[in-house]
């Protein structure tokens, strides 16, 4: 081989029958500098994925509420069907939750988020946890209303149409302070729901005097019972996201219902 062959360098048949040509040394690889990947692309793309898990959760508070105020209507009109679709639609606001937590856990694992929006992240996971069950609470409601369909009212359901609407009120408050990790609105809407036990207590109280007085109470009276206890539970699950907001905003944990 002359020299002159010996500088080309091989030459190499491919499969084709044709040949690769002049194979010289790989042009070295630069190092990655300060810029790669670009920081405002990274930075862009964390806080979409971000954005995207609060809607998630925040259309979950939506659902929540709008689940809460049909159970109700439903109970008041005797409308078994109405209560029926409050049932069936559970399933969406199942279906976001697992969306949230789902994009959360990745969100976590991919981009390795510290301090405040790690915080952040948690917070979110579990208040779409607590939201969730306010979904199950108020689809407990409506299958309670359902069972209360054939009966006449027993003194205008005995305040739980008003409990029903001040529990949707908290939700709708305390979504609101999650949107603006407010941590005054979450100590006044948590404080609220002192109103919501009072008047789960009044209307224990009213149902078992109804239901002394005549047996017949006792079927409708024991379902207006339960679903009291369920808005109830609204109301708790609503003070747990407020506490949640007190910690993402200052970062103490505190007990907003001893």
């Amino acid at each position: 081989m002359t020299d002159e062959q010996h500088a080309q360098g091989p030459r190499v048949s491919d499969a084709f029958g044709g040949t690769i040509g002049d194979l010289h040394p790989a042009s070295p690889i630069a190092a990655p500098g300060t810029t790669f990947p670009p920081a405002h692309v990274t930075r862009s793309s964390y806080d979409r994925e971000i954005a995207e898990v609060k809607d998630n959760v925040l259309r979950m508070g939506s659902l929540v509420e709008t689940s809460i105020r049909a159970a109700i209507s439903a109970l008041v009109a005797h409308d078994a069907e109405a209560a029926l679709k409050v049932i069936l639609d559970d399933r969406n606001i199942n279906e976001v939750q697992r969306k949230a937590t789902a994009m959360i856990a990745a969100v976590i694992a991919t981009q390795n988020p510290v301090a405040r929006d790690l915080r952040y992240l948690l917070t979110l996971d579990h208040v779409s946890y607590e939201l969730e069950r306010m979904g199950d609470h108020a689809s407990s409601v409506a299958k309670q209303a359902r069972k209360l369909a054939p009966y006449a009212p027993i003194k205008d359901y005995v305040a739980l149409p008003v409990l029903g609407e001040r529990v949707a009120e908290l939700v709708h408050g305390i979504i609101r302070a999650l949107v603006e990790v407010d941590e005054h609105l979450a100590r006044e809407v948590a404080a609220m729901d002192d109103e919501v036990d009072t008047l789960y207590h009044r209307i224990f109280d009213d149902v078992l005097v109804l239901m002394r007085d005549d047996p017949a109470n006792v079927e409708p009276g024991t379902r207006i019972l339960f679903a009291a206890h369920y808005l109830e539970r609204i109301g708790d699950r609503v003070t747990n996201i407020a506490e949640d907001i007190v910690f993402l905003a200052s970062g103490e944990v505190e007990d907003l219902n001893p």
